[in-house]
């Protein structure tokens, strides 16, 4: 009982120093401007070509991006980029949250694309630095990083390829 008392605690106090640099960059990103855009829309038209070809968008690749801090964020990112707003949003109704993916280009393949990434992309910094302190090896943790992400990646491209191949968007 007591180790999984200590345990529970380590990987909250992990969270904690996760969540307070997270949220300071999220602002950052959504608050700081250049010319009428801010940088999280910058970033977000840089790597839209590639996000394309995983059949997402350079706003949902920018948001799982910014949720390796914390997985759950990857959706209200998502939202505050579509809306361009520095704040989160709540709806009012399922419809209206189903309005906004709509009106931003979204079909049932960026749905699809959308849960196979999240099954396999990337763990969460505060996972990656578990590993880290229990197996003591930078080649671990790269790893367990870089063997998810690809496999989400590719998976996403296949999927994306099949579809514009055989006419089904």
């Amino acid at each position: 009982m007591r180790s999984i008392f200590d345990r529970t605690l380590f990987v909250l106090w992990r969270a904690i120093l996760v969540a307070a640099p997270a949220g300071l960059v999220i602002w950052m990103l959504a608050n700081i401007t250049i010319g009428d855009y801010s940088l999280l829309t910058r970033v977000t038209d840089v790597i839209d070509p590639f996000a394309r070809l995983m059949g997402l968008d350079g706003t949902i690749l920018m948001a799982f991006i910014l949720g390796l801090l914390a997985n759950e964020i990857v959706i209200p990112i998502m939202v505050m980029g579509y809306l361009s707003k520095s704040t989160l949003f709540e709806f009012e109704s399922l419809d209206q949250f189903k309005n906004l993916l709509l009106n931003n280009g979204w079909t049932w393949l960026t749905a699809v694309n959308m849960i196979l990434f999240t099954i396999y992309h990337w763990p969460c910094s505060t996972t990656l630095l578990t590993i880290y302190k229990e197996t003591k090896s930078s080649k671990w943790t790269w790893i367990s990083f870089l063997v998810p992400t690809l496999m989400g990646v590719s998976v996403c491209m296949l999927t994306t390829f099949l579809a514009h191949s055989f006419n089904l968007v």
